[in-house]
């Protein structure tokens, strides 16, 4: 009866609370106001670890720029030094050569000269025997020629033997 007697009485007074969309928008406030609070915790708990972790990423983005610009900047001294080195071998490579250019040319000199000596020495060899050869005929052809003359003019006996002396003399004299 009191279901009915409240039913009869809403019926006659229509206050806000009589009407169920009041108690449903209730409920419902109240539910997310509840409900809410544990969602608003766990949101924003979770919304707190993202930003730590974007925070803690940017950090590393950060650190790891550092890094990646600390390596840049030894890289480029290295390069520069390795330049600089190279440039360096380069130079002594070239002098080097030209040291080992200068050696070969004296040493090329050297040896044409001493080539040179060693022909001028068989020349003068050469000559030397050819003009001891020269002598050697030319004695030969005057003993030949004295004693041909010789027996012609001097007649045989005494004058043959001087002639003899004087021909046995001749080379030793000559030579």
């Amino acid at each position: 009866m009191i279901g009915t007697a409240w039913a009869a009485d809403a019926a006659h007074s229509e206050s806000i609370f009589s009407d169920p969309a009041f108690w449903v928008a209730v409920a419902f406030v109240l539910f997310f106001a509840l409900a809410g609070k544990a969602l608003w915790g766990r949101i924003s708990g979770m919304l707190d670890k993202r930003a730590a972790d974007i925070a803690k990423a940017l950090a590393d983005a950060a650190r790891l720029r550092e890094e990646a610009m600390k390596a840049k900047q030894d890289a480029e001294r290295t390069l520069g030094q390795a330049q600089s080195e190279g440039a360096e071998i380069l130079k002594q490579a070239r002098e080097e050569a030209e040291r080992m250019q200068a050696r070969a040319a004296q040493n090329l000199e050297t040896a044409v000269a001493l080539r040179e000596q060693q022909a001028l020495d068989r020349i003068a060899q050469s000559e030397a025997a050819a003009t001891k050869e020269v002598r050697d005929t030319a004695v030969d052809v005057a003993l030949s020629a004295t004693r041909a003359l010789l027996r012609d003019q001097v007649g045989s006996g005494r004058s043959t033997a001087l002639v003899d002396e004087a021909i046995a003399e001749l080379p030793r004299r000559l030579h």
